[in-house]
């Protein structure tokens, strides 16, 4: 399918053709020579303008504010250099939301953001769109504290809610910050740091905004080699499967393993998932690697069944790409079929936000895959959109709850907020006969409450470690 940035050349240069062959044709007529000199500016205007702005906002595009920036910083080499802020402005939350409601919903609230941000910047700063959720705006300013000012208006009015087609949508957003001059001379330089700052926003938990400092390049230079490393890790074998039981409440026997990938870096050691799946995920390699897991997952539960374990299931996450691809049927009944595994006894673990991205598509898939015999798990349960009318419609057989409901349960968990979560979790687990996990179990206390209320099983540091396949064996008989 061409992006928009195509569409928009193509018909710029069929605009073109056309009124080329009507100069020639009418070349002779000095009255419609005349019409089409105004009719050619015309269209050159306007070609212009969908150059340089954004098709969706309209608000000026990357190429248009690079181009008001660089004359900025030659003006101001001219003379005596004044101070401005460079604001780079990510809106977090909104894949979210293009997963529960569709990028139709998506592409409206991004109209409605670009709305709200022009009400919030005085006239004079220039905002512009460069891609996805991001936009980057120039703010000139005494000061810093004036940039701050700015910054914590978008902050804190991007934070109220959006009614948009029947819905109360909410985001928040993280801005980095880099003044000029002292934080860059050039774009580039400036654009670099005002990034390393937003990212710095990002890791302090969102919401909030961040002000350029020397230490943050670092941040980004590792992030840089980190994403070339990763093109070359597949390759490399470098990427491997950790197992982590499962237990039948409360402490035994094992039921099964979930999956989790790790990559084990040549410098870094084990580089945790949260680290490189939004990494992969940018760089397209989710689906490929993500169909290697479910591979050697069945490859490995296959040998553990021939080892006497014939009960035991492996469940396997799916990424939002992966399960809306095309090819997941063939991959995982080609994966069974591979290792003669039982399609009993593979599980596969998809987000609730994503089963409830579409929810007509993601119940044809899931009845294909029910109809194999695969086992499916709504995980994260709770965090996510989920009606009870689409819940019921999903051929699952497991819900799993989210560890962030599971971490603050205590001894006195009953009087909690998130123990009349769990507890109504495990409710309407029951009344749809969907078996309950409780991932993130760290505690006696976790697990005995857990237990109580009626969870089938547990899964967590608590009873176990993730850990590789050939220690798992040994780890699970001598802690019998």
């Amino acid at each position: 399918m061409l992006g928009s940035d195509n569409i928009i050349l193509v018909l710029s240069a069929l605009l073109l053709a056309f009124l080329v062959l009507f100069i020639v044709s009418d070349r002779q007529s000095r009255s419609r020579m005349g019409l089409t000199v105004r009719s050619l500016d015309k269209a050159k205007r306007e070609i212009d303008r969908l150059v340089q702005h954004d098709s969706l906002t309209q608000l000026p595009n990357r190429r248009m504010f690079n181009e008001l920036l660089d004359q900025t910083l030659a003006g101001e080499q001219r003379r005596r250099p004044e101070r401005f802020g460079l604001l780079v402005m990510d809106c977090d939350g909104l894949e979210a939301i293009n997963e529960a409601y569709g990028y139709t919903i998506g592409d409206q609230l991004l109209v409605e953001i670009a709305h709200r941000v022009r009400e919030i910047v005085p006239m004079q700063v220039v905002v512009a769109r460069t891609r996805g959720d991001e936009f980057i705006m120039m703010a000139g300013a005494d000061g810093v504290d004036e940039v701050f000012k700015l910054a914590s208006q978008l902050v804190s009015g991007l934070r109220q809610p959006f009614r948009l087609a029947g819905y109360q949508l909410q985001i928040t957003s993280s801005i980095g910050i880099a003044m000029y001059p002292e934080h860059g001379k050039t774009r580039e330089a400036l654009v670099t740091n005002a990034n390393a700052a937003l990212y710095h926003a990002k890791g302090q938990g969102r919401d909030t905004y961040s002000l350029f400092q020397e230490s943050m390049s670092t941040v980004v230079q590792e992030q840089t080699q980190l994403l070339a490393d990763l093109r070359q890790a597949f390759d490399r074998g470098e990427f491997t499967l950790y197992y982590q039981p499962k237990f039948d409440a409360p402490s035994g026997p094992v039921s099964g393993v979930e999956a989790l990938m790790r990559w084990v870096h040549p410098e870094l050691g084990v580089v945790p998932p949260d680290k490189f799946i939004p990494l992969m995920e940018r760089l397209g390699l989710i689906v490929s690697i993500g169909n290697w897991a479910l591979d050697e997952a069945c490859r490995q539960m296959a040998l553990w069944h021939s080892m006497g374990h014939a009960n035991w299931t492996v469940a396997v996450n799916i990424s939002a790409q992966q399960f809306s691809h095309a090819d997941l049927i063939h991959s995982v009944r080609e994966a069974l079929s591979r290792h003669a595994l039982p399609p009993q006894s593979l599980v596969l673990e998809i987000t609730e936000t994503t089963a409830m991205r579409d929810t007509q598509a993601s119940v044809r898939v899931l009845q294909q895959l029910d109809e194999m015999g695969v086992g499916i798990s709504i995980d994260d349960f709770g965090t996510g959109y989920s009606s009870l009318l689409y819940l019921k419609r999903l051929p699952a057989s497991e819900l799993k709850i989210d560890k962030g409901f599971i971490q603050d349960l205590n001894a006195d968990a009953q009087d909690s907020e998130d123990a009349a979560i769990v507890s109504a979790i495990i409710a309407l687990g029951r009344a749809l006969g969907l078996k309950v996990v409780a991932e993130g179990v760290e505690t006696r206390a976790q697990q005995e409450f857990l237990t109580r209320i009626g969870c089938n099983s547990l899964q967590g540091f608590l009873l176990a470690r993730p850990m590789p396949a050939d220690q798992l064996l040994e780890t699970l008989t001598a802690s019998a």
